[in-house]
């Protein structure tokens, strides 16, 4: 098998065994609607107040959504063994690493760019910032599990490395939250975020092309 068809083929399996795991699908989307539509609860009927958070609100809830995604990412294959076969292939490790968290986006990072305009006109976001909305959860969400990908990676081999893998990523997070969400709150106002947008793409970029070589490294380690 060629590199590009045992590239697709992960994929592929991944969204199978995801259609069959539906709760796993389910449960960061739900959290990430649950978490955007207590807000306005816990806040009262402050249309302006809400509408001025709404970028953070929404990112700060994808951010915890991809948290919550983030164990499936290697977990089942490191218990079943399949890791360990993907591992031992004769093609390179962090291309088919990459096919995982590639994969790992379209089951949870997706669905959250479909729903999230619908959250961001409940908050009150104005319609004209949505679109930014839209491409900042694009360039974001893809960096979410690419960071993550690299703390599953070194405690996959851990019962509950839970709050070490948060403790690992969340710092990591900061940079697109700001980046991100400070995007949709300049756009509100009409001013540009050509700047902003870039960094994102540029962030984006890197841990495309970073982030597979240490993810496999460390999946190695804890396979050992």
């Amino acid at each position: 098998m060629s590199l590009s068809n045992a590239f697709f083929a992960i994929i592929r399996r991944d969204l199978v065994l995801a259609l069959r795991r539906r709760s796993e699908v389910a449960n960061p989307l739900l959290f990430f609607i649950l978490v955007i539509t207590l807000f306005p609860l816990g806040i009262g009927a402050q249309p302006h107040l809400l509408q001025a958070i709404a970028p953070g609100i929404i990112w700060v809830s994808a951010l915890l959504a991809a948290m919550l995604s983030l164990d499936s990412l290697f977990r089942s294959d490191f218990d079943d063994g399949s890791l360990e076969q993907i591992l031992l292939s004769s093609h390179p490790a962090s291309i088919l690493v990459l096919a995982k968290i590639i994969a790992h986006w379209l089951v949870t990072g997706l669905p959250l760019l479909i729903v999230a305009p619908l959250l961001a006109i409940f908050l009150g976001m104005p319609t004209h910032s949505l679109g930014i909305l839209l491409l900042t959860l694009l360039l974001g969400t893809p960096v979410l599990s690419l960071i993550g990908a690299i703390g599953v990676a070194l405690t996959v081999g851990l019962r509950r490395g839970g709050m070490i893998l948060s403790l690992l990523v969340l710092p990591l997070y900061v940079p697109v939250l700001i980046f991100a969400s400070n995007a949709v709150e300049i756009a509100g106002s009409g001013m540009p975020v050509t700047a902003q947008i870039n960094i994102l793409i540029s962030i984006l970029i890197m841990a495309t092309v970073l982030a597979p070589w240490p993810t496999a490294a460390a999946l190695k380690m804890s396979i050992n």
